[in-house]
């Protein structure tokens, strides 16, 4: 019998306390117990809620500098990634710093410049592969422990790293052919140990095995933000609004608005759920507008966060009451 992907939304799941603000989400996560762990922007925090959202508690803070991925491993351990200082952190679940990757504010030399013109994104001035990192996004930590980093803003690469912290390898190369990319911005690790990264830019999930050797692309995706792979193998994808007149590397530039949505594909990359691309209400229930991180519980439960303030507001010019407050929303699987 084929799954079913049926879902009831809720879009004012967060209940967030006062004194705590914030106006994006940029990461969600999940623990072994279906906690649900946001890494927020404007202010920076890592906010940790209950499933029906109720608050627990805040930490993180000061530690982050432009917090972009968050990733809750096996132990219950919390990984975020932040492409503002170039670094990698690893904390207890109650935000003890255990592990820092890279060097906190020492970008990586690969050439890549900020502040100069460009035509389709600002990562086409990423000249040359780079050790770690510059403007690392996200990571994902595979069944034997191993810890995959997705290095995107101003490198071209997936960097993996033993459970302890030691470099064992880098890929990647700037451009459009297999096992290049054009900002590598989201990562996970399937129950089979193949890797799925998100290369953005160039509007495809590209597959490769644990060691780098590309396997394989998914091309029926719109600049993938984030993946995430259920125990059973399907992938739930975060894809990025790309307004009219803005440009792929692989697709040119776009005759008309191409709104965010989530797509759902199984092991082979067949698509069997796809929803909320509207440009009528962006804000609606179900609907998005920056769609960029995304987790699935235990359940099969998912959530969706949204950068809507640096994407929708400041990049793209919406009406900040146009945007109803979208930053996290919980799809609530039907059961049969």
């Amino acid at each position: 019998m084929a799954a079913s992907f049926a879902y009831d939304v809720n879009d004012r799941w967060e209940r967030l306390p006062d004194g705590l603000r914030h106006r994006d989400v940029s990461a969600v996560g999940v623990d072994s117990q279906d906690r649900v762990y946001l890494l927020t922007r404007h202010d920076p925090n890592l906010l940790v809620y209950e499933p029906d959202g109720s608050f627990i508690t805040a930490w993180g803070g000061d530690a982050f500098t432009n917090p972009h991925g968050l990733t809750v491993g096996p132990d219950d351990s919390v990984y975020t990634v932040d492409n503002g200082d170039h670094s990698v952190r690893k904390f207890s679940g109650d935000g003890k710093l255990l592990m820092t990757l890279g060097r906190p504010g020492q970008p990586s030399d690969t050439g890549h410049q900020q502040g100069v013109p460009f035509i389709v994104h600002n990562v086409e001035t990423v000249r040359r592969p780079g050790p770690p990192f510059n403007g690392c996004t996200n990571l994902a930590i595979a069944p034997d422990g191993r810890i995959y980093v997705a290095d995107g803003y101003g490198n071209c690469c997936v960097h993996v790293f033993a459970p302890t912290g030691e470099l064992i390898r880098s890929w990647g190369e700037v451009g459009i052919g297999p096992g290049q990319f054009h900002l590598p911005h989201g990562i996970a690790v399937g129950p089979d140990g193949r890797v799925h990264v998100c290369d953005r830019e160039n509007d495809r999930i590209q597959v490769f095995d644990p060691g780098g050797g590309y396997l394989t692309q998914w091309t029926d995706v719109q600049r993938p933000c984030q993946i995430a792979i259920d125990p059973d193998g399907y992938a739930y994808v975060a894809e990025l609004w790309r307004p009219k007149g803005k440009g792929s590397f692989t697709h040119g530039f776009m005759p008309e608005d191409r709104p965010g949505r989530v797509t759902i594909y199984d092991a082979r990359g067949s698509i069997v759920a796809r929803w909320g691309a509207s440009t009528i209400n962006r804000a609606a229930p179900g609907c998005f507008i920056a769609p960029h991180g995304i987790a699935v519980d235990s359940r099969g439960d998912v959530y969706v966060s949204e950068v809507t303030y640096t994407f929708g507001i400041r990049a793209n010019g919406l009406d900040p009451a146009e945007c109803g407050g979208h930053q996290i929303q919980k799809f609530t699987r039907r059961a049969g």
